[in-house]
């Protein structure tokens, strides 16, 4: 229940702002069609960031124990290009919303929160999106 409320707060006082700006990005990326697979990842976390309180973005690598496309060199390429092109946008909007939100006590936990967005959009390409607590552990 408390998730709910503050995916609620943080979705009327910031997070829907956001979650538009990566379905931008994502649209963009998709007319450009070479731009195709970061528009994937944009409409995954756009959608995360819409709600993200109990759901956490993690490696699909560290999720699945194999590599892919997106986890190995081609992923780290798709990571820079990303970071020229648009991530240091999206992290500077996510920067910006969290130091609003630290101002206040109350706006701490959704300050928080875009910190580890600002962080995702960097480097975007390789993650997914679980619910929180299904992360792997390891083993030994």
């Amino acid at each position: 229940m408390l998730g709910f409320l503050l995916n609620v707060l943080w979705f009327v006082l910031g997070g829907f702002v956001m979650g538009l700006g990566w379905w931008l990005a994502g649209l963009v990326a998709a007319l450009t069609v070479v731009g195709l697979p970061w528009a994937r990842a944009c409409f995954v976390i756009g959608n995360f960031s819409f709600w993200p309180f109990g759901k956490e973005a993690i490696s699909r690598q560290e999720l699945t124990g194999r590599s892919d496309f997106g986890t190995g060199p081609l992923g780290l390429v798709g990571n820079v290009i990303w970071f020229l092109l648009a991530g240091w946008w999206l992290a500077i909007g996510h920067l910006s919303s969290a130091l609003a939100c630290f101002v206040t006590i109350v706006g701490i936990p959704f300050g928080i929160q875009h910190v580890k967005l600002a962080l995702i959009a960097l480097a975007p390409i390789g993650l997914t999106v679980v619910p929180s607590g299904t992360r792997p552990r390891l083993e030994g």
